[in-house]
């Protein structure tokens, strides 16, 4: 293996761990509330994207469209999307969040950043900056070698 090579695998081998222990801080934090993390994390994107079709929405996933069409019935039993017509596609309907959905993901984000700035107070605004760009370009390449060899691991 190269330096280079070690180097990217000391970062990825703390993602997964970091991803799960937010993941629980993230189911505890939700607890009392009706929205799951799925729900969350649906709500985020379509705030981040604005509105999506459920193939859109399952592809960024990486999950089957049946689990994506779950949740939106989900989300909207409890008022936080809404389907639309697209008028691109007759029959792959635009899902978008609604303001009762957008207050509560803002105000369970308002939360979570709270926590998150005692968390990393100890570390600098700057390192954590570089280190956001440095996971997203490195999710980005081994995406686009997953599609092109099939054979990634990390």
């Amino acid at each position: 293996m190269t330096e280079h090579g070690e180097a990217a695998y000391a970062v990825l081998r703390h993602v997964r761990p970091l991803h799960l222990q937010a993941a629980r801080a993230v189911t505890e934090a939700l607890r009392d509330e009706p929205l799951t993390m799925a729900i969350r994390a649906l709500l985020e994107r379509l705030l981040d994207r604005g509105p999506q079709t459920v193939p859109q929405i399952a592809a960024w996933l990486d999950v089957s469209r049946q689990a994506v069409q779950r949740v939106v019935d989900d989300a909207r039993l409890l008022g936080y999307v809404e389907v639309r017509a697209n008028p691109t596609h007759r029959r792959s309907h635009l899902v978008d969040v609604t303001s009762t959905g957008r207050d509560a993901f803002r105000r369970l984000h308002a939360g979570e950043i709270t926590t998150l700035t005692e968390v990393a107070a100890g570390i600098d605004r700057d390192e954590l900056l570089v280190c956001a760009d440095v996971l997203e370009r490195l999710a980005d390449a081994i995406a686009g070698r997953r599609g092109a060899s099939g054979r990634m691991a990390p």
